[in-house]
């Protein structure tokens, strides 16, 4: 005899499908129905896209140097399987339970939390204003070396100065000890300086918008509305290709590096352990802020994409292959790297220190730089610069999709008709690009680095993942939310999850978000430019800006009832369950103004 469904009945009166599908279906004049991705590997592959992205090739490895080598693999794993894996575990079986997106899936399930879905947003919004213009940057690069020599290779060019030094010079000793080599700059570093960003002497003086950065950035822009504008049928085709191209050409990136000389004493220097770092604090930050970063929680992004899951969908099942996958993707890719800067040090002459940078110095300057002195260079930097626009770009409209489903969740039944969610999605882009063109100004990088340092930190994103284990653990339950995944999956996950939910992950958050605020220190550029105070309290202002959603959201919710009432208020908000919970048993009670069916018989 064929077992019913558990929510058989329930699911009927409540408006609300169970058996397979999830999400809201279309019933008594209810909204659309939403979409369910076509198959299984269009979420896999939107997921991979999603969170391996810049972070794992041009961060991890500098980090892993900076802080010990193979020694930053320990709090690396202790923060990827206390927090990272099980937060982002949570947020994509939160999507899925509830068929939301980041923010009404709060709504649904712990409605006095429904501030971290908007915290969420600030951030994700704030980050997809300024990640985009590294994809601005990587395409005007691609665009750059389609000429017979790549312009950062010597110092022969209009934008030049008399610092400007080739690296041949470095192999004539008498020349090199002649030279004042302290004032003295590479062609490539002044190509990056001079000709792309004509940077400017500080945020105080802006200078005017360069048009072919913001024509570089207008065409991402438009690349990413068309990834997305036809919701999850297009972003699903699209990650075929851009979610799987850049790990071949990471191989291809691989197998040359390795075998360049000096490639050995290059991974010997990212692998080398030394244990005596683990003493800093700052190491333990740096791997969980990178674990944070890297698996894109806490942005709504993940939730989003789950909520297009079938309910049975087995999301703890890829939800660990897609976690190997991404940390395997950032060890793999420091061999990549380092082989490559250890090359370019054997080539100079010079400590493999004085040439392992991070974030845009690493891609704009220390890998260019390094193809440059390649044999068939051209070819080199192609494939480099194709591998970063397509890593940036998947994790770009991936990030704009969870935005996009968060808000159009928030309003379906106009958003979901005809053509208004194309309409609000272009909206959408064009209010971001002219933001953005703050960024592509001669003065663009103070602002870039401000957005960068501040709008998605590492303490925001702690912030909300805190409060989220706080919301599903301690007060929706853990043992509820288990047996929601255990319906949709048939299997309870390992109990390393729900101590982690409970309290691993919130304390690893709350210890490395009280030492980030400890160890703060004012943001600079280049380590010489120190920004002034007002630009430090913009840099405040966006941080807090989503910061401050979930104790407002929790006042507002709070603030209309009396003294009287204050009690059995907070008692509904607390208890109030979504009628979306798995449980076999139901009860009724009763709302301020509407009945509430309640999952739990508790």
């Amino acid at each position: 005899k064929k077992k019913k469904s558990p929510h058989h009945g329930f699911s009927e009166k409540i408006g609300f499908d169970f058996n397979g599908h999830g999400g809201l279906y279309e019933a008594e004049g209810k909204h659309p129905q939403r979409e369910k991705w076509a198959s299984k590997l269009d979420f896999v592959l939107s997921v991979a896209g999603g969170f391996v992205g810049l972070g794992n090739v041009w961060r991890f490895p500098y980090l892993c140097y900076k802080n010990g080598g193979g020694a930053f693999l320990i709090p690396y794993f202790i923060f990827l399987f206390g927090g990272g894996l099980p937060v982002f575990f949570l947020e994509v079986a939160l999507g899925q339970f509830t068929s939301e997106g980041g923010i009404t899936c709060w709504e649904k399930l712990c409605p006095i939390f429904t501030g971290i879905g908007y915290a969420s947003i600030v951030i994700v919004s704030l980050l997809n204003i300024y990640y985009i213009v590294i994809l601005a940057w990587g395409l005007y690069y691609l665009f750059q070396c389609f000429q017979p020599e790549l312009p950062w290779a010597k110092c022969n060019q209009p934008w030049n100065t008399d610092r400007c030094i080739e690296d041949s010079y470095r192999k004539n000793k008498t020349l090199w000890l002649a030279a004042n080599t302290s004032n003295l700059t590479s062609p490539v570093t002044e190509f990056w300086e001079h000709n792309v960003l004509g940077i400017t002497s500080g945020i105080e003086e802006m200078g005017p918008v360069k048009w072919d950065l913001a024509l570089c950035l207008l065409l991402v822009w438009v690349i990413c509305f068309f990834c997305i504008w036809k919701g999850v049928k297009s972003t699903g085709k699209v990650v075929y290709i851009t979610a799987t191209f850049p790990f071949v050409m990471l191989i291809v990136l691989l197998i040359r590096g390795v075998t360049l000389p000096g490639a050995a004493a290059g991974i010997k220097f990212y692998l080398y352990p030394d244990l005596t770092r683990l003493k800093d604090p700052e190491v333990w930050i740096d791997a969980g802020t990178q674990i944070f970063f890297s698996y894109a929680i806490c942005l709504g992004a993940m939730t989003s994409l789950g909520s297009y899951n079938k309910y049975k969908y087995n999301c703890y099942r890829d939800c660990l292959l897609l976690g190997a996958l991404n940390s395997g993707t950032s060890f793999v890719s420091g061999f990549a790297i380092f082989s490559v800067l250890g090359f370019m040090a054997q080539e100079q002459g010079v400590d493999i220190a004085d040439v392992a940078e991070s974030g845009p110095g690493l891609a704009f300057i220390a890998y260019p730089k390094a193809v440059s002195m390649m044999p068939f260079p051209t070819l080199w930097a192609i494939l480099f610069f194709i591998m970063l626009l397509l890593l940036g770009l998947d994790s770009q409209f991936v990030e704009v999709e969870g935005q996009i489903t968060s808000l159009v969740d928030l309003y379906p039944s106009f958003l979901r008709k005809g053509y208004h969610r194309e309409v609000f999605i272009a909206i959408i882009c064009c209010i971001s690009y002219l933001l953005g063109l703050t960024m592509v100004t001669k003065g663009g990088m103070y602002v870039f680095q401000l957005f960068d340092y501040y709008a998605a930190s590492g303490v925001c994103l702690l912030w909300v993942a805190f409060f989220e284990c706080v919301a599903v653990a301690w007060v929706y339950g853990v043992d509820n939310f288990y047996d929601a995944v255990e319906d949709m999956i048939g299997y309870r996950p390992n109990p390393w999850m729900k101590w982690s939910w409970t309290v691993i992950t919130p304390l690893l958050c709350m210890g490395c978000f009280i030492f980030s605020l400890v160890k703060y220190k004012p943001l600079t550029y280049n380590k010489v430019y120190e920004y002034p105070d007002w630009a430090i309290g913009i840099g405040w202002t966006l941080a807090l800006a989503s910061m401050i959603c979930i104790p407002m959201v929790v006042s507002g919710k709070l603030a209309p009832a009396s003294l009287g009432m204050l009690a059995a208020l907070f008692h509904q908000l607390l208890l109030q369950k979504t009628s979306h919970c798995p449980q076999r048993k139901k009860t009724v009670i009763e709302s301020w103004n509407q009945k509430v069916f309640c999952s739990h018989d508790i």
